[in-house]
């Protein structure tokens, strides 16, 4: 049987109720053939796996294994299924087609298989690929708000995903989608309680109130290209992250760094140090170093929201508003043209040659102000 089937081509109907997985070419979910292509991605128990079905479509299957599967982590995975087919029409949630659990020979757990959209690219590696250049706004403005709106959907539904990163954001067709939420649980109606039985996420993407340490930072890799943390080690960045005094720098320029390269003879050595790209460095826009803190800020409560995040100008690539010079004059200051500057500087000097003394110096103040007095009143004349 096996041996006919790897004869059939994948578009081939199989008999009714006779589909095998062969596994060294093709992947099987609820009869329905698949034909592995290769293998994108591995993590644990889990291997994602490339696919094709029989109308030449591309898929990604996620194979976890059971075998080391507890009751609660089966629960997780259930749960994950329940909450993509609930938000399977939304443009920012990875797709789910369909899933099966299949029991594993003599009794074992066997695996859980779920059929999904297929990214030709995950946010980890394209930021890696984009920061070889100068800093972007305009790619950082698009990709940042993408991101945004695709947690703004799970928060909508009481969902807190505990694991964002790059590697969970994926590109289907060059839009954003969110993935993985084995680990996602869900929240009370205050959404910034988030503790948990179990400590989960990846350290250098976690909020300071997620740490259980006896004091307990999201990564900004899109402007800086480097997370806030990232020089740390990782007892360091536990006690960094939510450590009030630690200061988070905002640099006021963006420069690229050009990766080291690596000894190929001894295991670890650097063959040359990262180099930063001077010629390349941006200056950062200041409206983005304040949404970089509000995002960064220790205090959940004190947080910019995504809905506040997602209406600020930047996003728009709006310049930001500068006040009119008259809105920043206190009440006793106004714009002095360069005639009444000359009248004041030539009274300052009659002054200075009568002598240095305090009636004079009365009399310059006077005079200024006699001066920033006419001015308001012809600027405030129609």
């Amino acid at each position: 049987m096996h041996q006919q089937q790897q004869q059939q081509p994948v578009h081939a109907p199989a008999p009714s109720g006779a589909v095998t997985e062969v596994r060294t070419r093709n992947l099987v979910v609820n009869k329905k053939a698949y034909a592995r292509l290769d293998m994108i991605g591995r993590g644990g128990s889990s291997r994602v796996y490339r696919v094709m079905n029989n109308a030449n479509e591309i898929y990604a299957i996620k194979r976890v294994s059971l075998d080391k599967t507890d009751s609660e982590t089966m629960s997780g995975y259930m749960n994950e299924i329940a909450l993509l087919k609930r938000l399977g029409g939304n443009s920012r949630i990875i797709r789910l087609i369909d899933s099966e659990v299949k029991a594993g020979p003599g009794g074992s757990k066997g695996h859980l298989m779920l059929v999904m959209e297929c990214g030709e690219i995950d946010l980890a590696r394209l930021l890696q690929e984009q920061q070889k250049e100068p800093m972007n706004m305009v790619w950082v403005a698009y990709y940042w708000q993408q991101m945004l709106q695709a947690v703004h959907v799970i928060h909508e539904e009481k969902i807190v995903h505990s694991d964002l990163k790059p590697a969970n954001f994926v590109l289907v067709k060059g839009q954003l989608k969110l993935i993985d939420f084995g680990i996602a649980n869900a929240i009370a109606n205050d959404t910034t309680n988030i503790q948990r039985d179990h400590q989960i996420g990846t350290v250098n993407y976690m909020s300071p109130e997620a740490i259980e340490l006896p004091d307990g930072m999201r990564r900004l890799k899109m402007v800086y290209g480097h997370p806030p943390f990232h020089y740390l080690s990782m007892y360091q960045k536990m006690k960094a992250i939510p450590d009030l005094t630690h200061v988070i720098e905002f640099p006021e320029f963006s420069t690229p760094t050009a990766p080291g390269s690596r000894n190929s003879g001894q295991q670890g050595e650097m063959a040359s140090p990262p180099k930063k790209l001077e010629h390349l460095k941006r200056k950062v826009r200041g409206d983005i170093i304040l949404c970089m803190r509000s995002c960064l800020c220790r205090n959940p409560k004190e947080r910019a929201t995504i809905p506040e995040l997602l209406e600020q100008d930047w996003l728009a690539m709006k310049e930001p508003e500068i006040p009119a010079a008259k809105e920043l004059l206190a009440e006793d200051e106004t714009i002095i043209n360069p005639y009444y500057m000359r009248q004041l500087l030539q009274h300052g000097i009659r002054l200075g040659h009568a002598g240095r003394s305090d009636k004079a110096m009365e009399d310059l103040l006077l005079e200024a102000q006699r001066l920033v007095s006419e001015l308001k009143t012809l600027e405030n004349q129609p």
